[in-house]
């Protein structure tokens, strides 16, 4: 996807960005649905998964993971 020109625009007393239908297709995402901006080296980026959900993802697996015996015995 190329980059693509994003225009601020008011919303009441807040400001808010208008996306494109192409650039919602692109995250699977429609009207009402999150997207998260998280800073990194280049400016922004944007997505449509939440980072600190993925961290705590990955903290629950490496649980599971070490507890991986006792949940086989409680599954019995």
């Amino acid at each position: 996807m190329n980059a693509q020109t994003l225009k601020i625009t008011t919303i009441g007393n807040s400001a808010g960005l208008v996306l494109p239908k192409e650039l919602l297709a692109h995250f699977h995402a429609v009207k009402g649905d999150t997207l998260y901006a998280t800073p990194c080296k280049e400016g922004v980026m944007l997505s449509a998964y939440d980072p600190q959900v993925e961290e705590e993802i990955a903290l629950g697996q490496a649980f599971m993971n070490e507890y991986r015996e006792t949940f086989k015995v409680l599954a019995q």
